[in-house]
């Protein structure tokens, strides 16, 4: 769970610095763009690189992978803590994308490895509640160390030395079920094609899916900003409600049964009815009502399309499968701000451009149904349900 909150701390601690850095880097050419990159770039290299790092899972091995990536994880993001070029930085943000891929992908198969059915799916869950939780953490601490300098944020990314022996001593290596043969995952990986047809659907619904759950958190701040509202205590009070929202459907989403292809439309159903009262409000009350019932619905959404996909990988195929998923979610995460810029130039304003979401949402709510009819379901062999 601690490995899954360090690519969420890389994308919100250094927002409140941002203008910091934009001063201190003020003489640079370029810098007006270049600054805003260094909080995005490890995103799109995240989303790039995680389908390679889930082929170095499957034949290296899940443990060894994420030991190592959180240790690079807290050499690059230490970087700009004694290096003052912005290029400098850009290159070495680009690096923490890459350890932040291979960790976020070995913690996801982890899970996977070490658990089945409903215990796999409160794990998935609370992987979920902890990034959302700690997204809200990480930005007040990223607040409060930036007044000692647009550099002191960076001090965190230190976590990883304490994080990485803690994981080399007490994960366990996860090893195939009793009915798997015992080869190898390198092996194993070279002898069996990978399920591509089985698995593209999920990840085209994936993307989609995490431009639905950053339209809250990441445009909120500019739809209050259209309702007069332009106190940073009522914008972070009201960012701090959807977020709890988020973090109360992912609870939600481990009281619920099983079957999440059969859930995924009434999932998909809530968010969009959250869009189109956000579209619509003319007043504070309504726009946060209307984010509430999105983030409800998004923090249900992440774990369902996650366990959907784990249901359809096997122990071989599982770290190129993760990978895949993560890429698609933040290939999506990217796309999120341009895909709402678009719409806010073509509708004329971003409440427009959020209803129009909604309207897309709705339509394709119809869409997880279609892809478990048509998606042969093999039988798969997971490992031993642990307590």
């Amino acid at each position: 769970m601690a490995g899954s909150c360090l690519p969420v701390l890389g994308a919100v601690l250094l927002a409140p610095v941002l203008p910091r850095m934009q001063e201190h880097f003020a003489d640079v050419a370029g810098s007006a763009a270049l600054v805003p990159l260094v909080l995005t770039v490890p995103a799109l290299s995240l989303a790039l690189l995680a389908p390679f790092a889930g082929v170095i899972v499957d034949r290296l091995g899940r443990k060894r992978l994420l030991v190592v990536a959180t240790l690079l994880y807290t050499l690059f993001g230490t970087v700009p803590l004694y290096v003052d070029s912005l290029q400098g930085i850009l290159v070495s943000r680009v690096l923490v994308g890459v350890a932040e891929a291979a960790i976020m992908t070995a913690c996801t198969t982890l899970i996977g490895d070490y658990y089945s059915g409903r215990v796999r799916d409160r794990y998935l869950a609370l992987q979920t509640m902890c990034a959302s939780a700690s997204a809200t953490v990480f930005f007040a601490l990223g607040g409060a160390l930036g007044g000692a300098g647009w550099q002191a944020p960076f001090w965190l990314y230190g976590i990883g030395l304490l994080l990485a022996p803690a994981m080399a001593r007490a994960l366990p290596t996860p090893q195939p079920s009793a009915g798997v043969k015992r080869e190898p995952a390198a092996f194993a990986a070279d002898k069996r094609p990978f399920p591509v047809r089985r698995m593209a659907g999920i990840c085209l619904l994936t993307a989609f899916g995490a431009v639905v759950f950053y339209t809250v958190p990441v445009e909120m701040s500019y739809l209050l900003d259209d309702l007069g509202v332009d106190s940073t205590g009522g914008i972070g009070a009201a960012t701090a409600v959807a977020s709890a929202a988020t973090v109360l459907g992912s609870v939600l989403f481990t009281r619920l049964t099983s079957h999440p292809q059969r859930r995924l439309p009434v999932v998909l159903l809530l968010c969009a009815a959250g869009f189109l009262l956000m579209g619509l409000s003319d007043s504070l009350p309504l726009l946060i009502a209307g984010a509430v019932v999105n983030c409800v619905g998004t923090g249900l959404l992440l774990p369902s399309l996650l366990t959907l996909a784990m249901s359809r990988l096997d122990f071989a195929d599982r770290g190129r499968g993760t990978g895949l998923w993560t890429s698609a979610f933040f290939l999506g995460e990217f796309a999120c701000p341009l895909i709402l810029l678009g719409g806010k130039e073509s509708l004329g304003d971003l409440g427009s451009a959020v209803g129009a979401l909604g309207l897309v949402t709705l339509l394709l709510a119809a869409a997880p149904l279609l892809l478990a009819r048509r998606t042969p379901t093999a039988p798969l062999r997971h490992a031993p349900e642990q307590p």
